[in-house]
């Protein structure tokens, strides 16, 4: 049965899908899975909890109807979940605009396969390029070479435009923006900076360890010769610039300082089939009994109503009172 699409109560619509696979990861990213909370005794979700990919196949149909056109597939680290090229062939078989999101320590064993099954494009997390600072910032035995030989393996496969995400941090990484831009330049990589964010309660944030992208922006221009881009869509969370040459670009995410909740249409599906309607929520909706119902048109209207309830906008009303709430790790439900 049809229906239409449907927005918020701010009238956001439902247009992009972030879907854990896994709330493992073989990194310890102190922002994101600190290893004094996710050491050897967490307790992570077992495996039979996980939704299935087939299961996993139903939500994304359902969302379909409502206006849904991008899925992501992230973690944890996607890549640890077995045969993920099947998933990737069943949501790209629905025409459905897929992507991943990697900290490409395993990218080079398996980018043909993702690329086959019919992925398009893939985002890289690193954080940094010399390695001491990047073993403090992934708390990982993983080399920058293993990650940097994932994004080859990436380019070599046609998988594009290929992103690395860096989060920067006062006092522990900012010094390796302008190596990271000196680095993929030239190279049709797009290296995009994001704000360290107050993602669930384990990281430690504090408002001081942010630097303001406006702050990095003025410091890279003193290196770099950029000019401002125009965004592809209006939901699209970075500010481009791009090198005066046309040698590449860069991008700017700017949640803390510059909130741009008004314009934000994602959900997120944990990998245990609970939707989030932002990444700062306190708590998702179980979707897994509606997920088993022969009636596939149930499962769309329920998210349909969970999503026309939506009111979240928790970055722009970030507050002393607001930073207290309990919120849901990152790595549970993807970033």
């Amino acid at each position: 049965m049809a229906q239409e699409e449907v927005t918020d109560r701010l009238g956001r619509q439902l247009r992009d899908l972030r879907i854990s696979v896994t709330d493992r990861c073989n990194f310890r990213c102190p922002y994101c899975m600190p290893r004094e909370r996710f050491g050897e005794d967490h307790t992570f979700l077992p495996r039979r909890a996980f939704l299935s990919f087939e299961e996993i196949e139903k939500v994304v149909r359902a969302c379909i109807p409502l206006g849904l056109d991008k899925v992501r597939l992230t973690g944890g680290e996607p890549l640890l979940r077995p045969d993920l090229s099947d998933l990737v062939s069943r949501i790209s078989d629905l025409g459905i605009d897929i992507a991943l999101t990697t900290n490409g320590s395993l990218l080079r064993r398996n980018a043909e396969a993702l690329a086959e099954a019919g992925l398009k494009r893939v985002t890289i997390s690193l954080d940094a390029i010399d390695e001491e600072v990047h073993q403090k910032m992934s708390d990982s035995s993983v080399t920058v070479s293993q990650i940097l030989d994932g994004i080859e393996a990436a380019r070599e496969v046609g998988l594009s435009p290929i992103k690395v995400n860096c989060v920067i941090r006062r006092g522990v990484n900012e010094e390796q923006a302008t190596k990271l831009v000196n680095h993929f330049k030239g190279t049709g990589v797009i290296v995009r900076f994001i704000e360290f964010m107050d993602v669930g309660r384990t990281n430690g944030w504090t408002l001081g360890e942010v630097i303001p992208s406006r702050d990095l922006l003025n410091h890279l221009q003193k290196q770099f010769d950029l000019v401002a881009l125009e965004s592809e869509r209006s939901s699209d969370v970075a500010v481009r610039w791009g090198h005066s040459d046309g040698s590449g670009e860069i991008g700017l995410i700017s949640s803390v300082s510059e909130p741009f909740c008004g314009d934000c249409v994602r959900a997120r599906i944990s990998a245990d089939g609970r939707l989030f309607t932002c990444l700062f929520a306190s708590g998702g909706h179980d979707l897994r009994a509606l997920i088993h119902d022969t009636n596939g048109g149930d499962l769309t209207a329920a998210i349909a109503a969970i999503w026309q309830r939506r009111t979240d906008r928790y970055s722009e009303l970030r507050s002393e009172e607001t930073s207290a709430l309990p919120r849901i790790e990152m790595s549970y439900i993807g970033g």
